[in-house]
């Protein structure tokens, strides 16, 4: 590979982990986010009303801390794969809530 290929190869791998930091931040945090305050908001105890404030503002503290991730990992790859574990963790715990005690 010539010096001019090689630099082309490194430039468009860095592109595409830009790309793949940039998803992870926008769409990506923001679906964590809303996944992690629907689980909340069903396992947390007490008031329907207490519970579902309390999961919003812990939900917008995640997507902040989502989207710091998204730019602090290793790799765009590593930084998607970590937040869409991350929400399916979420995603599972109100498909199991619902399946359990049903739906509020």
């Amino acid at each position: 590979m010539t010096a001019t290929g090689q630099a082309r190869h490194v430039l468009w791998r860095r592109l595409g982990d830009n790309v793949l930091r940039l998803i992870a931040a926008m769409p990506v945090s923001y679906a964590v986010a809303s996944l992690w305050a629907m689980a909340l908001a069903r396992i947390l105890p007490g008031d329907p009303v207490q519970t579902t404030m309390a999961a919003a503002l812990t939900a917008l503290l995640l997507c902040g801390l989502a989207v710091m991730w998204a730019y602090a990992a290793r790799s765009g790859w590593r930084a998607l794969w970590t937040l869409v574990m991350a929400g399916g963790i979420a995603g599972a715990i109100t498909w199991g809530s619902i399946a359990v005690w049903g739906r509020v």
